[in-house]
């Protein structure tokens, strides 16, 4: 007997749909996932699926959206929480790590993006949150500067690209090496290097 998924509200099915291709990414190459694979997933007819979506690339979109709504506002809550600069730096290392291994199909389709021909509508989203994020790590830089926490000769630019560039790897380790936890168990590791090379000299 086949299983049809209930009626569910537009925003709703939309947010199902988003889930759908994040939990699929994790398992198989983004680019493979057809909108007949999305919609079986979900239980649906690609016709159902198309009543609120009007193609893979406005799927893709709201998925994109979701990650940078999702991810900017984790990063975000971690920093407020922290009492100095450097305590946010690791605060939002860590949430950004902790939100991965939740959601393993993110990066994935992040770097399916990244790979793709062409400049898509979604591939421009993650140039913009990766841009926000860089804005919100130099704010952090600049504010450890002035609280002396931070080497106030650092540069900022770069320290901020090796930031992101360091959960990017642990995100390929944990990859290769099949065990999304792994990006968590390290994680706190990584960062004590990584502060170790920013923080001001006792």
């Amino acid at each position: 007997m086949t299983i049809r998924a209930k009626p569910l509200p537009a925003d709703e099915r939309r947010a199902a749909t988003v889930e759908a291709v994040i939990q699929l990414a994790a398992t198989q190459n983004p680019s493979d996932i057809t909108t007949a694979a999305i919609a079986g997933h979900m239980h649906l007819t690609q016709g159902a699926l198309f009543r609120h979506f009007p193609s893979k690339d406005a799927i893709l979109q709201a998925v994109m959206e979701w990650v940078a709504e999702q991810l900017l506002a984790r990063v975000e809550r971690a920093a407020q929480d922290a009492p100095t600069p450097l305590a946010a730096l690791e605060a939002m290392f860590l949430a950004h790590t902790a939100f991965i291994a939740e959601h393993p199909g993110v990066p994935r389709m992040m770097f399916g993006e990244l790979q793709r021909a062409g400049d898509s509508l979604p591939r421009r989203m993650v140039r913009t949150l990766l841009g926000r994020y860089g804005e919100r790590l130099q704010q952090l830089f600049a504010q450890g500067k002035a609280e002396g926490e931070i080497d106030p000769t650092l540069d900022a630019e770069a320290a901020a690209t090796l930031f992101i560039g360091t959960i990017q790897g642990l995100v390929m380790q944990s990859m290769l090496s099949g065990d999304v936890e792994r990006i968590r168990r390290d994680a706190p590791r990584v960062f004590a290097i990584y502060q170790r090379g920013i923080r001001s000299a006792p």
